[in-house]
């Protein structure tokens, strides 16, 4: 049965700052790395046959220390800005508390955690959703049927959106959903990509 493993990045910089971070890109702190070797040595069992992530820093270099804990450096590895964070326009750089005195949390919330509201000047998580299923449907899906294990490292949005495809996820739920830094989340599926199995490492 194939699996897809799905991880979001360790901690990045402005993580560390309560930062809004979106697509900007911004490197790993040193726990930000620690998490990624952490997430390798939980992945060292299984074998994968490709792997992909984002564009920007925090995933790639997730990523690769994953690959190199596990010794599989040399699958494929598939990049696309497909599987970027989602951009948050006008609050990138901003502070969350700060923003959250300017404009109220409820509204930030809204910002953060809505479907279809967009921060602005960014993008809805409806909007990466997408552009991250159709990748997921065209690039992914059909290493899956054909038996392949995939590894994801990605975003805590452009993870969700997949999320919200993979877990029949409402549009109200997913406002709910958070997923932590640097642990692998896998999901194991039939012959016809029915889903078995969801479980964090």
């Amino acid at each position: 049965m194939p699996l897809l493993v799905i991880v979001r990045h360790g901690q990045s910089q402005w993580n560390l700052e309560n930062r809004f971070t979106g697509d900007t890109d911004v490197e790993l702190t040193k726990l930000g790395r620690d998490e990624a070797h952490a997430a390798g040595k939980k992945l060292k069992n299984i074998v994968f046959d490709t792997a992909f992530t984002s564009l920007l820093t925090r995933a790639v270099e997730t990523l690769r220390i994953i690959l190199e804990e596990i010794d599989q450096v040399r699958i494929p590895v598939i990049r696309n800005s497909a599987l970027n964070e989602r951009s948050y326009g006008e609050l990138q750089g901003l502070n969350k508390a700060e923003m959250a005195d300017k404009y109220g949390a409820e509204q930030i919330e809204a910002w953060r955690r809505g479907f279809e509201i967009k921060p602005p000047g960014g993008e809805s998580l409806k909007e990466t959703a997408e552009r991250v299923i159709p990748f997921y449907q065209h690039e992914m899906e059909p290493l899956l049927v054909a038996d392949k294990n995939v590894l994801v490292v990605a975003h805590g949005n452009s993870l969700r959106a997949l999320m919200m495809y993979l877990e029949k996820i409402s549009v109200d739920a997913i406002a709910s959903v958070n997923i932590p830094t640097g642990t692998p989340r896998v999901y194991t599926f039939s012959s016809h990509l029915k889903l078995v199995d969801v479980l964090y490492l």
